[in-house]
C-alpha cells in the first residue's frame, strides 16, 4: 500500500542530521524519552527503524516498549546474524513471540530458520542465550537435537568405543552430526550453556534427543503454539479460512438486518504496531473512503474488525508471518477484496458505502468479494493437513 513507508518528520530530521553529524542525532534523539523513542520507532516503516535504533543511547530501554512481533519484524529487516545486540534487549515474551512467528512452516517447525535464531541468541551472549532456551518451548529444542545429531549414550560395556564423528560435554552423551558435512559447533554452544549453567535441562535435552518421537514432539509444539498466536489475535488456519467461504451467486448481496456486532474490545493489545490507515474520502480502496463516511465512535470497531480480518488474511493465505512484508500484504488484500464486496453491496442496494459498512461485517464484504472475483493462493500443506487432530474435520 502507497501510504505504508511514509517516514514521520521526527525521524526523517534525525536520520538525514545522522548524515553529518551522528553525535548531534544522538542528542537530538536522547532528548526524547524512552516510551517517545518507542512511539518513534514504531512510526517508522520497518525498513528505516534499524538506522533510526541505531542513534539510541540505551537500546535496552526501547526495545521492551516494541509489541511482541515487531521485534522479530526488527530482527528480520537487520539480518539475523547482525541481530544479536537486539535481541540481547529484547523481552522472552518478545523472544518466543519471535520464534511461533518465523520459525515455523506450515503446521511444522523449520529447523533451518530455528537454528538461525538460535545462532543469533548465541551472538547475544550466553545469559541471553540461557533465557531465551528457558523461554521457548522445550519440544522445540528437542526437534531441534534430533534433526541436527544422533545422540549415543555411553555404556559400561568393556568394548564400547565412542562414536566416530561424536561431540562430547561430559564424556556420556555424544551428539554425532545427521550430515557428513553438518558442522555442530553453533548447535554445541547451547548445549554447552545448558551443560554448565542448567545440568537437569541439559540431561532431559540429550534424553530427549534419544527417545522422544518427532511426530508426537510436533504435536505438542504446535499445540502450544497455536494458543499463543490466538492470544497474539491470529486465528488457527481452519477459522482463518472462514473468509474464503463459498457464497451462492444469490445470496451474494444479502444485508443483514441487523447492524454487526461491535469488535473493538477484543483488539486493544495488537502484537504489531499497525502503520495508519488511509481513512480518507479520496482513498484508493473503497472501504478505506467508506470508513470516512462513519463517525469515530463508528469507525473504530471497524478499524479493529479488519484488522482481524488482515490477520485471517495472512493465516489463511499462509503468508510467512515472520517477514517484515507480510503486515503490508495482508492489509493491502484484505483492503482491495472488501472494497469489491462493498462497492458490489452499495450498488445492489442503492446505499452509500458507509451505510453498508454499518449493516455488514468487514469479513461478509471480504467474502463477497472473493466470491465476485477469487484470486489465486499459495498451496501448501495446512495444519489440518498436517495435524491429524483435525484432518478429519477439514473441508474439501
Amino acid at each position: 500500500m502507497a501510504h505504508l513507508p511514509v517516514l514521520p518528520p521526527e525521524a526523517r530530521r534525525i536520520l538525514e542530521l545522522a548524515r553529518s553529524d551522528r553525535g548531534a542525532a544522538r542528542e537530538a534523539l536522547a532528548q526524547l524519552s524512552a516510551q517517545a523513542q518507542t512511539a518513534l520507532l514504531l512510526e517508522t516503516p520497518v525498513s528505516r527503524r534499524a538506522a533510526l535504533l541505531d542513534l539510541v543511547d540505551q537500546p535496552e530501554s526501547v526495545v521492551p516498549g516494541l509489541p511482541a512481533a515487531d521485534l522479530c519484524l526488527l530482527a528480520r529487516s537487520i539480518g539475523l546474524e547482525e541481530a544479536g545486540w537486539l535481541l540481547s534487549c529484547a523481552t522472552n515474551e518478545q523472544l518466543v513471540a519471535s520464534i511461533d512467528l518465523d520459525a515455523w512452516d506450515g503446521a511444522l517447525p523449520d529447523r533451518v530458520r530455528f537454528g538461525e535464531w538460535l545462532a543469533a541468541l548465541a551472538d547475544a551472549g550466553e545469559e541471553t542465550l540461557l533465557r531465551a532456551t528457558h523461554a521457548i518451548d522445550f519440544e522445540m529444542l528437542v526437534l531441534q537435537v534430533r534433526a541436527r545429531s544422533h545422540v549415543v549414550l555411553k555404556t559400561n560395556e568393556d568394548d564400547w568405543e565412542p562414536p566416530a564423528g561424536g561431540v562430547t560435554v561430559d564424556g556420556v552423551f555424544y551428539f554425532v552430526p545427521r550430515a557428513e558435512a553438518d558442522d555442530l559447533s553453533d548447535f554445541m554452544e547451547l548445549i554447552q550453556a545448558l551443560f554448565s549453567n542448567d545440568y537437569w535441562m541439559y540431561f532431559r535435552l540429550a534424553q530427549g534427543g534419544i527417545w522422544e518421537l518427532d511426530i508426537e514432539t510436533e504435536e505438542w509444539a504446535l499445540r502450544w503454539r497455536r494458543g499463543r498466536l490466538e492470544d497474539l489475535g491470529f486465528p488457527n488456519f481452519d477459522d482463518a479460512m472462514r473468509i474464503y467461504s463459498f457464497l451462492r451467486p444469490d445470496r451474494r448481496s444479502e444485508i443483514p438486518t441487523r447492524p454487526p456486532a461491535s469488535t473493538l474490545e477484543a483488539h486493544t493489545n495488537l502484537p504489531v504496531s499497525v502503520p495508519p490507515l488511509p481513512i480518507v474520502s479520496d482513498a484508493e480502496h473503497a472501504l478505506f473512503r467508506a470508513m470516512a463516511g462513519l463517525e469515530e465512535a463508528e469507525r473504530a470497531p471497524v478499524r479493529a474488525a479488519f484488522l482481524e480480518l488482515a490477520n485471517r488474511v495472512a493465516m489463511a493465505d499462509r503468508l510467512p508471518l515472520g517477514e517484515p512484508e507480510t503486515l503490508e500484504k495482508a492489509l493491502e488484500k484484505a483492503a482491495r477484496v472488501s472494497s469489491r464486496g462493498i462497492v458490489h453491496l452499495a450498488e445492489a442496494h442503492g446505499l452509500d458505502a458507509a451505510d453498508v459498512l454499518r449493516r455488514v461485517t468487514v469479513e461478509r464484504l471480504f467474502q463477497v468479494g472473493h466470491n465476485l472475483a477469487p484470486e489465486p493462493r499459495k498451496e501448501r500443506a495446512t495444519e489440518s493437513e498436517t495435524d491429524p487432530e483435525t484432518a478429519s474435520e477439514f473441508p474439501n
